[in-house]
This record gives C-alpha cells, sequence and structure tokens, in this order.
C-alpha cells in the first residue's frame, strides 16, 4: 500500500476525485465522478425501482472515495425516505475514504450522508435505524470471503477495482465466483469495464450479461445477473433482462470473447501476485487456439 498526499483533481461534472500513485490511475475519468457513479452503478442496478420494496443491500467493492456508496443512498432515500439501507464495502486503503472526507469533497451531498460517509470512513461502521455499513478494509481476496461466510446477500454489487492489467487480483474467475454467490437471486452486478476477460470470467461464475450505456468513453460497461431467472440467449450467454436498459451484447462485442482476449485471469488460492496472475494468463494466451485478437480488431475496429 502506497502512503500518498492524495490533491483532489477536478472533473467535468464538477465533483473531485483522486489520482493514485500505487495503480498509475485516476479513480475516476474526467468525465465526473458523480455522474459516473450514478450512470455506470445505480441506474443498471435498477436501484431506483428497488428504493421501493423498503430494504435494499448493497455491496461495494473498492469503496475508494465513496461516490458509489454515497450516490446509492441518496438516490434511494429521494425515490423512498423510508427504505432500509446496509451497506457492505471492501476498500484496501482507508487513507482515499479519509482523504475525501478531510478535502470536504461531498459538500454538494445532504448533511445525513456527510455524516454517515465520515462515520463510515474513520469508524469503519455505522448503525442508525434506517442505515448499517461496514468498511471491511483489507486486500478485497480476503475480505469477500469473509462476507461469503457472513451469509450477506446483496441487491446490487458495485465492481470497481482498478483496471484488470493494473489489479488482476481482483478480476480473476475465482475472486468474481465469491462475489457472485454474494447475489440474491434477483440482484445485478455492475461493472464499468467490458473487458473480454472480465466478461468471460462472469460467464464462468454462472452469471449472464449485458451491456450498459457508455458513460464518459465509447466502452460500454457490463451488468451481470446469475442466470436463474434470466432469459437467455443459449448461444451467446446474453442477458435478456429489461431491454429497455441493457443492450444484448452486439456481434463485434460476441466475436471479442472468442479470441484470445477473453482467457480469463486466474487466482487458484487467492493468493497470488499481479505479476504472477498476469504472467499466467500470458502463458495460457500464448498456448491458445482461439483467434488472436488483433484479428478481431482489425475486422471490426
Amino acid at each position: 500500500m502506497t502512503n500518498q498526499d492524495f490533491t483532489p483533481k477536478l472533473t467535468a461534472d464538477g465533483s473531485y476525485t483522486f489520482f493514485s500513485e500505487e495503480f498509475n490511475e485516476s479513480f475516476h475519468s474526467h468525465f465526473g465522478a458523480k455522474q459516473e457513479s450514478y450512470f455506470k452503478y445505480v441506474v443498471p442496478t435498477l436501484l431506483i425501482e428497488k428504493a421501493g420494496l423498503g430494504v435494499v443491500r448493497l455491496l461495494d467493492i473498492c469503496y475508494g472515495l465513496g461516490y458509489n456508496t454515497a450516490t446509492a443512498i441518496e438516490t434511494i432515500w429521494e425515490v423512498n425516505p423510508e427504505c432500509f439501507i446496509q451497506v457492505v464495502a471492501l476498500e484496501v486503503n482507508p487513507t482515499v475514504p479519509q482523504a475525501a472526507i478531510k478535502h470536504q469533497l461531498f459538500e454538494n451531498y445532504n448533511s445525513n450522508s456527510i455524516d454517515i460517509l465520515t462515520k463510515l470512513a474513520f469508524n469503519f461502521h455505522v448503525n442508525t435505524p434506517s442505515f448499517k455499513a461496514e468498511l471491511l478494509i483489507g486486500d478485497a481476496r480476503d475480505k469477500i470471503n469473509q462476507v461469503y461466510q457472513s451469509g450477506f446477500k446483496a441487491d446490487a454489487i458495485f465492481l470497481d477495482p482498478f483496471s484488470p492489467p493494473q489489479c488482476p487480483q481482483l478480476w480473476t474467475i475465482e475472486f468474481l465466483n465469491l462475489v457472485s454467490q454474494c447475489l440474491q437471486p434477483d440482484a445485478l452486478l455492475a461493472t464499468y469495464s467490458c473487458a473480454a476477460a472480465v466478461r468471460t470470467a462472469l460467464l464462468h461464475c454462472g452469471l449472464n450479461i449485458a451491456s450498459t450505456s457508455p458513460v464518459g468513453r465509447k466502452a460500454p460497461g457490463t451488468v451481470a445477473k446469475l442466470n436463474s431467472l434470466c432469459s437467455i440467449d443459449k448461444q451467446t450467454k446474453d442477458l435478456n433482462y429489461y431491454p429497455h436498459q441493457f443492450a444484448s451484447l452486439s456481434q463485434s462485442e460476441k466475436e471479442h470473447l472468442q479470441t484470445r482476449a477473453a482467457i480469463p485471469y486466474r487466482d487458484p488460492k487467492l493468493i497470488d501476485s499481479p505479476e504472477a496472475i498476469i504472467k499466467r494468463r500470458e502463458l495460457e494466451q500464448q498456448d491458445s487456439d482461439l483467434e488472436a485478437t488483433s484479428r478481431w480488431r482489425k475486422r471490426w475496429l
């Protein structure tokens, strides 16, 4: 874990983000931290619709600054102020959410939300009559097993690690398998990534997938759902669910899943270094008979 002095960076929607020296990436795109949280996570997981049910449980993987949870809380309570919300959040570096509070990055949120975010960042837990949350600090591979063993089942999962090349350990089949087992039967998982390796891993975990609308870039995100209650295209395993919000995979996306880029990351014991995980995948790609991704790219891009 790298200790660094986080300096707020203004994004296009007026919200701020940080740059991670450890992963050499910003926590959010220049499009806007708050807008990303809403359109990449809150909308695709149907939290606006679920708020009316009276209880919503969230699993926020890679809590970071806290925008995804903060935006979810405000959206749910705008729809239904009486809704009980439970959040389990995973984060490796507690100084990130603490720096977000210290720099007053949530000044445009309401005072109740700011109070919750502050307590969660510094005390790691919040418990009120209408809200319960815990922030689990440490390697998400250890913490997701803890969540799974606890029996927690989420109505929505936000999957928001740094990119697969920078943080492959949180995109492996083994990690995502534990994540998928924390879903309620009708829950949805959303992520900004449309990487073929990520989508293949989700399919390996018994999930069905669809694309979400691009936000701040040309590429779409991905939404996934347990396949037991979905209408499925049996050949492609597209998620045919709420078609007014989610798009079936395009022909280009389907063919991308048949290339070497779709070979997933693997971490059999959930203890390997990023370097070892990347090397394992590279060796598997070298031995693969799948189409070279460069040929797919020439054909479609």
